[in-house]
């Protein structure tokens, strides 16, 4: 008679691989070997997002031998670097965003509310646009948040609400009235702090 076997787990190559980084740099502070294995799972996503027709393993392969990671990072902790290691054959260097999270969801939504309370005030659109444009550009670059996270966000709080502002200006779809104005503005604003909110919850450690 038979044993049963216990059903084997699929191999999970990105698993396995963070892993054996992990392990390698075992020698690190905890929260160094942390920001390490994020970088390499961020630099994986957004390579994976970019290039979906590329395997895995060639990726992996591009990032370099786990070894040589953990020995790249160790010799950086060694002589205070602030940087990531530097992936070994494909010399791709993986960089954590060092930016606090709340950072660029408060500058995509508070200086929106600032516009809808002083519409009046000269110069302060668009120094509430470049902000919030900096925000989009920091909240793309994070690593706290998935690509699609990354892009949803931007559409939402950036985006639409350039959209709606020219449509709103150039065209006659828009009712006249400083009181329609107020409240299309106070919409967008309840869109842009949801969606910060919703970036706020969803974002990674």
């Amino acid at each position: 008679m038979k044993t049963p076997t216990a059903p084997t787990t699929p191999a999970d190559p990105v698993r396995d691989y963070l892993a054996a980084v992990e392990r390698e740099a075992s020698a690190l502070p905890a929260d160094r070997r942390q920001e390490l294995l994020a970088d390499l799972a961020e630099h994986i996503d957004v390579t994976r997002a970019e290039r979906p027709d590329v395997a895995t393993g060639e990726i992996l392969a591009g990032l370099g031998d786990p070894r040589t990671i953990a020995a790249t990072a160790l010799a950086e902790a060694g002589s205070g670097g602030a940087g990531a290691a530097v992936a070994g054959g494909a010399g791709v260097s993986v960089r954590r965003g060092r930016v606090h999270p709340l950072v660029p969801l408060l500058m995509l939504s508070v200086p929106y509310l600032f516009t809808t309370l002083l519409p009046d005030v000269p110069g302060l659109a668009l120094c509430s646009g470049l902000i919030r444009i900096a925000g989009g550009v920091l909240l793309c670059t994070s690593v706290h948040w998935t690509p699609v996270r990354k892009i949803v966000g931007v559409v939402l709080s950036v985006v639409a609400p350039a959209v709606a502002g020219i449509v709103w200006r150039e065209t006659t779809v828009a009712p006249a009235g400083d009181t329609p104005a107020l409240v299309a503005n106070l919409v967008v604003l309840a869109v842009v702090a949801g969606t910060s909110a919703w970036l706020w919850r969803s974002r990674r450690g």
